[in-house]
């Protein structure tokens, strides 16, 4: 029979799921802001920030073991992706709330407006890319169940998926909002509006093979470095 404690550990592996699952859909319809519009958009971004910070509250003990322990090539990268995610996270929070209109219209600006679009716009493309990489580096764990005869059609589908990502990332010139050269989201309205949340999926997957393939290489310097400790 399972303990009390067995049973609190799945029910939170359960609800840490679901939080997951919950802040990657928020996430794909946050950056189609031709299919929701000004209002419901802001209301997203609040929906996300809150659940954002249950996110933090449940895995609290990341943060109390910061500055404990050795850090190794997969905690160093986890860590770093981690805190960059935060960062661009709260910055886009911020500056979101700085130009609202409708959600919370009271601290429309507490950034000056202009600097709040531009930062806005670059750092809510930096907070996808960083959630891309950090569902990339939780891949393998997520994934350690599959039956090993689906694991080659999922690398497949995997690698296929974030070769289109590459493309549509390319082609939408998010590079240039990153790097302030465009301070002007340029949106096609003409694309049906389911289309638009496959799209965002497609660029999320590319992000999170470049997370996937962070583990991998990690784990095979990790292998390597094993069999030479104990060759003969």
């Amino acid at each position: 029979m399972e303990t009390n404690e067995k049973k609190r550990t799945k029910a939170k592996i359960s609800y840490k799921l679901l939080l997951d699952i919950a802040l990657t859909v928020l996430l794909m319809f946050i950056m189609a802001y031709q299919v929701t519009g000004d209002t419901l958009h802001e209301w997203l971004g609040i929906c996300m920030t809150a659940l954002l910070i249950v996110h933090h509250i449940l895995n609290r003990k990341w943060h109390g073991a910061l500055f404990k322990g050795k850090y190794g090539a997969y905690r160093i990268i986890s860590t770093a992706v981690n805190a960059l995610l935060l960062i661009s996270i709260l910055i886009t929070a911020l500056c979101g709330m700085s130009m609202s209109g409708h959600a919370v219209p009271f601290m429309y600006g507490l950034v000056n407006v202009m600097t709040a679009r531009k930062l806005h716009l670059a750092f809510s493309y930096g907070s996808f890319i960083f959630m891309g990489i950090h569902i990339g580096l939780h891949l393998k764990t997520m994934t350690a169940k599959l039956p090993d005869k689906a694991k080659p059609a999922f690398n497949i589908l995997l690698t296929a998926s974030a070769g289109t990502g590459l493309w549509l990332f390319i082609r939408s010139g998010i590079i240039d909002y990153i790097l302030f050269k465009t301070h002007f989201a340029f949106l096609d309205y003409e694309t049906a509006e389911w289309l638009v949340i496959v799209e965002n999926l497609a660029m999320l997957t590319l992000f999170a093979l470049v997370g996937y393939m962070a583990v991998s290489i990690v784990q095979k310097g990790r292998d390597k470095k094993h069999l030479k400790k104990h060759e003969p």
